[in-house]
């Protein structure tokens, strides 16, 4: 999280948003002389029913506190969806946050017992998309689900899990957004801004998407991917918050060719027992964790 970004939250996320919105979807005329990608900021200000003045103020930082009533106008005109409107809101009354100390995340002993159990691939994972423990066939679908790797940054750093992403664009969009959404008034957390500092600096499509601001919940779905042995996969994925981790658990449809291909990487996993780091990155405190 940069400085400016820390200081001006709500303007760098309204102009972002403005730049995606084209005059074409509000119904404004798109010929003419247009020198700023999405919309201008009267036009944002005119759509709204604000003053342009009043809108150049919340863009610049002068104004932080703008009404409930003003927030949904720009929502309707930035055509936010309810997740984004939600993110907006949130940028002008953050919810109150005990004070902080650095505690590591651990993995319940019962989530390492579970993970050894499960006949598919399962993994947890921190609020950073850092791999915690994860049982043996998540490794051998992926061995960048091993504890130590963080999800997102072989995602956007390492080749051979952009290849093994089918629809790898939409998969680190998706990723950067929930990331996003996963911050929200955290913006002093050391492990939010360790991540994106080091991505903004190692990819350029990182520091592309990031800019966006998109916000998004990556709280299930489907992946296609491309496995070295086995070749293609569709699976679910499903996001079971438990404590302060997440459970992450990728299936097949019974019968399907996909679910015929994780019972052979199966047979190839070798260890029955989860793979598994305890306290690997700093979290916030104020919550109580399973020993």
């Amino acid at each position: 999280m940069t400085e400016q970004e820390k200081d001006n939250r709500l303007g760098n996320y309204l102009r972002a948003r403005r730049e995606l919105v084209t005059p074409a979807q509000v119904g404004l005329p798109v010929g003419g002389d247009r020198r700023v990608p999405g919309l201008r900021r009267e036009e944002v200000a005119l759509l709204a029913g604000i003053s342009a003045d009043y809108y150049l103020r919340l863009e610049r930082g002068r104004d932080v506190n703008p009404s409930l009533q003003v927030l949904e106008s720009l929502a309707r005109v930035l055509r936010l969806d309810d997740v984004e409107r939600g993110y907006l809101v949130g940028l002008v009354a953050p919810r109150p946050r005990p004070r902080r100390r650095v505690r590591p995340v651990r993995v319940p002993e019962r989530l390492q017992t579970l993970l050894a159990q499960l006949p598919f691939p399962a993994f947890i994972e921190s609020r950073a998309f850092d791999v915690l423990a994860a049982n043996a066939l998540a490794v051998t679908l992926s061995p960048r689900l091993q504890p130590g790797h963080n999800r997102l940054r072989s995602l956007m750093l390492d080749p051979e899990e952009q290849a093994f992403h089918q629809d790898w664009p939409t998969a680190a969009a998706g990723i950067i957004a929930a990331l996003r959404a996963t911050i929200g008034d955290d913006t002093d957390d050391a492990r939010f801004v360790d991540l994106v500092g080091e991505l903004s600096l190692g990819s350029e499509r990182f520091r592309s998407l990031w800019a966006r601001q998109d916000v998004r919940t990556l709280d299930g779905g489907t992946a296609d991917v491309l496995h070295p042995v086995v070749g293609e996969l569709h699976l679910h994925r499903d996001k079971l918050p438990v404590d302060d981790v997440i459970l992450v658990l990728y299936y097949a449809d019974a019968g399907s060719d996909s679910h015929e291909k994780l019972q052979l990487l199966a047979s190839l996993a070798a260890a029955p027992e989860p793979h598994s780091t305890a306290g690997i990155v700093d979290a916030p405190a104020g919550t109580e964790r399973t020993p």
